[in-house]
């Protein structure tokens, strides 16, 4: 399918997701990155809800989302968000966590993780996992009624994947996972990545640069870097896949989704035609990010 004429336009003005000379982001110039989102005004609206608060998971910060004005225990959805292991933060995605929130009706909690190049792997893994483990600990803590998921967009879906078969292995039982545009193979050798290379947002040479800054010197076979490797996917939670179709990403996603069907998971895969990279957190810019949101908030909501 062509381009969405949305996503055309947005690449006139955005055609690379970071716009800059990669040899010259040294840790000053990614620090004040990250102090401006140029995007900030499409990521949503910061929808007032009953309750907001910044809590400390086992030293990982997080901030916690109901939009039930209630206190009862209702389920959990843990949120990683994207921005390749080096971006991204809890205020930065504050829009989606409070939208993930409305449109499930479940406490959101979402993961402040350590980034990189500060803290490389598997420090943004780790910190995942602690929060999972930290969330099926203390539920009383998140107000949680012992339903949990796991949700996360590009990194933040190779987060989620991770934390999913570490759930699995210490014998938590997660009731979802929902994986956007994941990065689950360091690889970088599907024919995605030749096809949409350049030019279509995520460049094929910044996810390497991204993954350089995360995991340089670790091994691209680990699990906990490349989901896909994983040796048994068996007995891994259900799994809601969502793609992009112009996006160096959507093989592996597209893999992934197929490897656990075929070890007997119930996983769900949808791919949004003529759509690229990021469009599921900026609904300002794209139509398709609420078609996307209530598509997941609604295989959550049958999940949890």
């Amino acid at each position: 399918m062509p381009l969405h004429p949305q996503a055309r336009d947005h690449l006139a003005r955005y055609p690379s997701d970071l716009n800059a000379d990669l040899a010259t982001l040294d840790l000053a110039a990614i620090r004040e990155m990250r102090a401006h989102d140029a995007l900030a005004l499409h990521r949503g609206p910061l929808t007032k809800l009953p309750l907001v608060r910044d809590e400390p998971a086992e030293g990982v910060p997080v901030r916690i989302y109901r939009a039930d004005p209630g206190d009862g225990p209702l389920p959990v959805v843990v949120y990683f968000h994207g921005g390749g292991w080096v971006f991204g933060s809890v205020q930065r995605n504050d829009a989606a966590a409070r939208d993930l929130a409305i449109r499930t009706g479940a406490v959101v909690v979402s993961v402040d993780y350590r980034l990189a190049p500060e803290d490389p792997f598997p420090a943004a893994a780790d910190d995942a996992w602690t929060v999972v483990r930290d969330i099926f600990a203390r539920p009383a803590f998140y107000q949680s009624n012992g339903s949990v998921a796991v949700v996360g967009d590009s990194a933040g879906g190779n987060l989620a994947a991770v934390a999913a078969w570490q759930a699995r292995d210490a014998g938590l039982r997660l009731a979802h996972q929902v994986l956007v545009y994941p990065v689950l193979d360091v690889a970088m050798d599907t024919p995605s990545y030749a096809e949409f290379a350049k030019g279509y947002g995520l460049d094929a040479e910044e996810m390497a640069w991204f993954a350089r800054q995360y995991a340089a010197g670790a091994d691209p076979a680990d699990p906990r870097l490349s989901p896909l490797r994983l040796p048994d996917a068996s007995g891994l939670a259900p799994a809601t896949v969502v793609t992009a179709e112009y996006d160096v990403l959507r093989d592996e996603g597209e893999r992934y989704a197929h490897r656990l069907a075929e070890a007997g998971v119930p996983a769900e895969l949808r791919r949004f035609d003529g759509a690229v990279h990021s469009f599921f957190v900026l609904p300002g810019l794209f139509d398709q990010a609420a078609e996307a949101r209530d598509y997941v908030a609604r295989r959550l909501r049958e999940a949890l």
